[in-house]
């Protein structure tokens, strides 16, 4: 196996890389982007890297002997004003803040670019862990009604045309109804806000109504930023007085597997796969 280089931002799924290349035996190397990557990183081989330290990074992971490359985990887009460049990302960051007008998509796809051109291999995570993507079908003991169903699709629709707009990856609808769309603030953040809605609009903790979508953008570079859902997702769901969850099936990540299903069962929260367009 060859040895990975991650490159990790925050939230569970840099976490869950690690220790699955831990359990299965694959060299490891951590890249902790500095103010996002958790302490829980902390014991792996590795270094800390600032957002503009392009240079430190690449330089670092060539010493490490790393062959291939995996982005995973959380970043905030930056304040480009306020950052910290070493000389290859000082070279770069013209082209970055060019790049970033054009939508989150296109600036993770130069990213991609130029650890590409110097010779990294660039895994999905869904790559180097195949048992992390949302399988078609049911996840979990609860199963969506005909009406569910409906809005799962229409709020498939609608997360798949937000993303081709580079807007977000996710959509809420109850009855038909769009109640939500993701930006910049995040699914949790949006599910908050469903939360606060009419009670007329959607149901209640214990008797769910309406579904979240996730989708990947069309546009996507589906080794990077792969739409996700673990626990915090269920409980904001639940909250919001939603039925469920949908996702294309092998394009969306599920993190802490086991108990997330274990509480979507709990709360009686359904999961379901379909199958992406096309296929």
């Amino acid at each position: 196996m060859t040895k990975l280089g991650l490159i990790a931002g925050g939230g569970g799924l840099p976490v869950e890389i690690a220790q699955h290349c831990e359990r299965s035996g694959r060299p490891l190397f951590v890249i902790r982007l500095k103010g996002f990557a958790g302490a829980d990183l902390s014991p792996y081989a590795g270094a800390e890297v600032g957002l503009a330290e392009i240079g430190k990074c690449m330089k670092a992971l060539k010493r490490a002997g790393c062959h291939s490359i995996c982005l995973a985990g959380n970043v905030a887009r930056p304040d480009f004003a306020s950052l910290v460049p070493d000389l290859r990302g000082l070279m770069l960051l013209p082209k970055v803040i060019a790049t970033a007008r054009k939508g989150d998509d296109a600036l993770l796809r130069l990213l991609v670019g130029e650890f590409e051109k110097e010779g990294f291999a660039v895994e999905g995570a869904h790559d180097v862990m195949e048992d992390l993507s949302l399988p078609a079908g049911l996840l979990g003991r609860h199963a969506p009604t005909g009406d569910d169903l409906a809005d799962a699709h229409r709020a498939l629709d609608v997360a798949r045309a937000i993303g081709a707009l580079d807007v977000g990856q996710a959509s809420v609808v109850a009855h038909g109804l769009v109640l939500a769309v993701e930006a910049q603030e995040g699914t949790d953040a949006m599910l908050a806000r469903v939360a606060d809605l009419p009670a007329h609009l959607k149901g209640q903790p214990g008797a769910g109504l309406g579904v979240l979508a996730k989708a990947p953008k069309p546009i996507q570079e589906t080794r990077v930023d792969l739409p996700t859902i673990g626990l915090a997702t269920v409980q904001g769901v639940a909250r919001a007085g939603l039925k469920g969850i949908v996702g294309e099936a092998g394009r969306l990540l599920v993190l802490d597997r086991e108990a997330t299903i274990a509480l979507a069962d709990e709360l009686g929260v359904f999961i379901l796969g379909v199958d992406p367009p096309g296929s």
